[in-house]
């Protein structure tokens, strides 16, 4: 399991934020060939063949990554840095939906709202379990209620990835309870 850990997080470095690192290239919706990825890998000294991509993909706990339906491409489902248009059709969110942050950020999204910094979409959960593990990750995590059925009937689009991530454009502060 450590071992699909490491590939996992690999996988996200080169599928997310920096294919030039293996030398692979997205297309435009974000998908790579999945035997040039393997290839790339191994001579990278980075062990993979299809089966052990194929276990990453399925036991991912969040289910960061998709194959195509012929299994032949593979991609992040949501998290990059990299400009891809991962074809996310506007959705109506829930009433309600939660991101996780630390104290230290607090004073500045209570001024500037949430905002993507250098990813595509700022990442939202639709529960509070989900925020508070996110937010978990950088210390003690504070969670933010935000007012999404509100936002998006004012105009502010909502999109739903694969994964189960709501992801929108920014969060402005009057929308978020502290």
């Amino acid at each position: 399991m450590k071992d699909l850990k490491h590939i996992s997080k690999f996988l996200s470095l080169v599928l997310r934020h920096k294919p030039e690192e293996i030398g692979i290239k997205m297309d435009v919706n974000g998908w790579v060939n999945v035997d040039e990825l393997i290839e790339k890998c191994n001579a990278r000294k980075q062990k993979l063949d299809f089966e052990t991509l194929e276990e990453v993909v399925i036991t991912n706990d969040k289910q960061r990554f998709a194959f195509n339906d012929e299994y032949t491409m593979i991609r992040a489902n949501q998290g990059h840095t990299v400009n891809v248009d991962l074809q996310f059709e506007a959705t109506q969110p829930l009433e309600y939906l939660y991101h996780g942050t630390v104290a230290k950020f607090v004073d500045e999204i209570k001024v500037n709202g949430l905002k993507r910094m250098q990813r595509l979409h700022v990442h939202l959960s639709k529960d509070l379990d989900t925020a508070i593990k996110v937010g978990s990750r950088r210390g003690k995590p504070v969670i933010l209620k935000v007012h999404a059925s509100k936002m998006y009937n004012d105009g502010l689009p909502f999109y739903l990835s694969k994964n189960g991530v709501w992801l929108c454009d920014e969060v402005p502060a009057k929308y978020i309870e502290f």
